[in-house]
């Protein structure tokens, strides 16, 4: 198991932060294939010689009962006002031709870009989109569609509305920013979300009627600059959240009351180059991550040149298992979902020119 010891307690440590995740490529697993290393499928949604827009990112895919959903946004370029969401479904192991859901000008009297969609199945209810619009991340809002037949047809779109809890610059209700919510016990959907109007900061919005209603729960204490978390849960009631953040490692934060409250954030062992992760806890009880092993302007590797995937236990330590990507380019804002069958499954941004499908059988990982 590699070792890759990071303590962080105040933002004076950052340039020693920097050396310690300057981690030798040779202790990395070798780029892998399918066929091997738990790896079943890779292969692109749609084909570079058929592309709906120029540019793609910031995937997302969840399991309903009528198969794999996955969506994006894509357009001319990021922050364009033609830039939508695109959604694709695999029906009979084939990805069908994307389609675009919302283009940013719904009740608007102008066209926005769109962002970030995450797609989310409650266990009772239709199948959820919500993605965020606006100019830039500083001003944008969130909005929500919904679906009842498993992502063929959608509702029109609506805002989530506003929160006074949210930082005064800006009040929008997002949803999640990135990555997946979790359903509790109780039946309310905690999502994982967080703003970069007043520096970046971390806070979670609870719904208990499918979107109608909200609660803000945070924003987070902490030194670190944290954005777009995911969430990992544990026996009695504990989480964890993994963070992008600024500070070249992956951030994370610890709840002990089932994310009602949480522990100012801190540094986990593992590099990030402000770049987008994900994480899902596994029906045997680990902690899989998927993010992208590097740090920002280094040399080869560096920035969103490798995509990874990591295991662990405990959430403390972690084992990188796999190297997914590796060559000057970018591979970036992975998602991943465990579906019934018990497989993985990991979209994220290929190059900007497409989105990339990697299925993993976990129990092959150790």
């Amino acid at each position: 198991m590699m070792k890759l010891r990071i303590y962080v307690s105040v933002l004076i440590c950052l340039p020693l932060i920097a050396t310690k995740v300057g981690v030798a490529d040779k202790q990395l697993p070798e780029v892998s294939k399918p066929g091997s290393g738990g790896v079943l499928s890779a292969e692109l949604i749609y084909a570079l010689d058929n592309t709906p827009t120029p540019q793609c990112h910031a995937s997302t895919i969840v399991e309903t009962p009528d198969g794999l959903v996955a969506a994006w946004f894509g357009g001319s370029h990021e922050k364009n006002p033609d830039v939508g969401i695109w959604l694709s479904r695999e029906v009979d192991g084939r990805w069908t031709k994307p389609v675009e859901l919302v283009d940013g000008s719904e009740n608007e009297d102008q066209d926005y870009a769109c962002w970030n969609p995450v797609l989310f199945q409650p266990a009772e209810g239709p199948l959820m989109l919500f993605y965020k619009v606006g100019l830039n991340p500083r001003d944008w809002w969130g909005a929500l569609i919904t679906s009842d037949d498993g992502g063929k047809t959608w509702s029109k779109s609506r805002r989530l509305g506003t929160d006074p809890a949210l930082p005064k610059a800006n009040q929008n209700l997002l949803g999640p920013v990135k990555n997946k919510p979790i359903q509790l016990a109780d039946g309310s959907i905690l999502c994982p979300t967080s703003t970069e109007n007043e520096g970046w900061k971390v806070h979670f919005e609870v719904t208990r009627d499918l979107g109608k209603t909200w609660e803000v729960i945070g924003p987070l204490e902490g030194d670190f600059n944290a954005i777009q978390p995911s969430i990992l849960t544990y026996p009695n009631g504990r989480m964890q959240i993994l963070c992008r953040s600024r500070e070249n490692v992956i951030a994370q934060s610890w709840s002990e009351d089932n994310g009602k409250s949480w522990a100012p954030t801190s540094g986990t062992e593992l590099p990030n180059p402000s770049s987008g992760t994900d994480a899902v806890t596994l029906s045997d009880g680990r902690q899989l991550l998927v993010y992208n092993h590097t740090v920002r302007n280094g040399e080869f590797p560096s920035n969103r040149d490798m995509l990874n995937v990591a295991i662990s236990k405990n959430g403390i330590d972690w084992e990188p298992v796999l190297t997914l990507e590796k060559e000057k380019g970018e591979f970036s804002y992975p998602a991943m979902i465990q579906s019934e069958d018990g497989k993985v499954h990991i979209t994220y941004t290929w190059n900007r020119k497409s989105v990339k499908h990697v299925v993993l059988d976990p129990a092959e990982i150790e």
